[in-house]
């Protein structure tokens, strides 16, 4: 069963590159033997950097699910996750990731999944992004009223 997954997944990824939607890449979610989600890169075709294959399909299995929690499913995807997608995985709460291709393949075509991986690594004071904290007293309270909120969802 995890070929026939990870071939829909590559089959994604050609179908959306070959249809010019986004980028070489595909993912479906699945949860008891049963595909409950798919996607492909539609980055170009929708104006959206986070729309990658993972992101669509976790929307896709989370939509169909009626559920922000996808405990329970694994993820086949034709290229080893970036960090944006890999943290979505893990917001999703899936439990399996299986990859074909892997972030050097994805740095060969063009891709900067590696750079973003080793970007995370530096020290705050050597990221080609600069990120400053201010205003956090002002902030904090948001969280404090969070917690005391009793009918608060939690995920």
């Amino acid at each position: 069963m995890k070929r026939k997954y990870m071939e829909e997944a590559i089959y994604l990824a050609r179908w959306g590159m070959e249809n010019d939607r986004g980028g070489p890449f595909g993912a479906v979610v699945v949860k008891d033997g049963k595909m409950v989600g798919w996607g492909y890169n539609t980055v170009t075709s929708s104006n959206d950097p986070t729309a990658h294959a993972e992101i669509n399909a976790i929307r896709d299995a989370c939509k169909n699910l009626e559920s922000f929690s996808l405990e329970g499913c694994t993820i086949y995807t034709s290229c080893e996750p970036c960090p944006m997608c890999l943290a979505a995985i893990y917001w999703a709460r899936i439990e399996r990731v299986f990859f074909a291709c892997n972030r050097g393949d994805a740095a060969e075509a063009g891709f900067i999944d590696e750079d973003i991986y080793r970007e995370f690594c530096l020290p705050q004071s050597s990221k080609r992004v600069p990120c400053e904290q201010f205003m956090r007293d002002e902030a904090i309270e948001v969280f404090h009223s969070w917690k005391e909120k009793e009918d608060r969802l939690l995920y």
